[in-house]
């Protein structure tokens, strides 16, 4: 179905409720981190502060779906399946080199945006620094 068609569509049905409309046009973004919000709330938002300069507004025009192991890095690779499962555009893996290989391993689709204090192609999270 081509989008105009769709619209139309959309347009013309009177049971389409605004909020199903709003839910399924706002995009969804997983933030996946191996700490909790007590301790790394900063990073969160963080995040939040660089998504608003780009125009993403939380709770306007983008979701975040928050994921925190809590200390239990056993539980990262659960999480990031989770984020998968719940259809998020991008994964956001924050904290360590642990939650970017937890993301790694549940998707190859999804767009990745870590952020590590160390060296990625060390760590095997990318082939090369130019073609990332």
């Amino acid at each position: 179905m081509r989008r105009r068609e769709l619209l139309k569509w959309i347009g013309a049905s009177p049971l389409v409720g605004h909020q199903v409309l709003a839910q399924s046009a706002v995009p969804v973004v997983g933030f996946l981190n191996p700490a909790s919000p007590d301790t790394y709330n900063f990073n969160a938002v963080s995040f939040r502060d660089g998504l608003a300069r780009a125009g993403f507004i939380e709770g306007q025009n983008i979701r975040i779906e928050y994921r925190w192991a809590r200390g239990d890095y056993s539980l990262l690779p659960a999480l990031a399946a989770d984020l998968v499962a719940n259809n998020v555009r991008a994964i956001a893996a924050t904290g360590d080199v642990a939650s970017a290989r937890a993301a790694q391993a549940a998707t190859r689709t999804i767009p990745i945006v870590f952020t590590i204090g160390a060296d990625p192609v060390r760590h095997g999270l990318v082939a090369s620094l130019s073609r990332p």
